[in-house]
């Protein structure tokens, strides 16, 4: 089928460059006989043939122009279609990108939370040395008052001793 259509486009340039090859030889004589003064019946039959050959000519090739703008349509159409594609695609890689950037914050944070973890166990670790040690220091505290406590007992108990020691005038009867 497609060698039929060739062939009938082949018969039909072949008819319309003999119609040229017609109308050109023709132009030429009708050239060459208006420079020789000849009537102007030439001109109206070159005026015809120049139109006729106009006619084959666009209707060989208006047909093949024809589709040739519909493909050309339907290319830009697709090119359209594929742009608006491409641009989704692009906006994807954007996302892409932007999560990217969101999973570095979280490791980020999740650093930073462990950091947090660490800095929070060291409070409770150095909260329960210093209530230890404020424990300590309040049983050093109650054992220096114990200590102070028994060396002003040792005292007086010195002191009364030394009351009890010293002679005491016989009382007179």
């Amino acid at each position: 089928m497609e060698e039929e259509g060739h062939n009938e486009e082949w018969q039909a340039a072949n008819t319309n460059n003999s119609a040229l090859s017609e109308a050109q030889s023709e132009t030429a004589s009708q050239k060459d006989s208006i420079d020789e003064g000849l009537p102007e019946d030439f001109l109206s039959l070159d005026k015809k043939a120049v139109e006729q050959l106009s006619e084959g000519l666009i209707s060989h090739y208006l047909p093949s122009l024809q589709s040739s703008k519909l493909a050309l349509q339907e290319l830009t159409q697709n090119q359209v279609v594929l742009l608006d594609t491409l641009d989704q695609e692009i906006s994807k890689f954007k996302e892409c990108n932007s999560i990217l950037d969101i999973n570095a914050l979280f490791a980020e944070a999740k650093h930073y939370h462990n950091k947090l973890v660490n800095i929070r166990k060291e409070m409770i670790m150095l909260h329960e040395k210093t209530s230890k040690l404020k424990k300590r220091a309040l049983k050093l505290q109650q054992k220096k008052q114990e200590e102070n406590l028994r060396q002003e007992q040792q005292r007086e108990r010195e002191l009364e001793r030394e009351k009890q020691l010293t002679a005491k005038p016989a009382k007179r009867t």
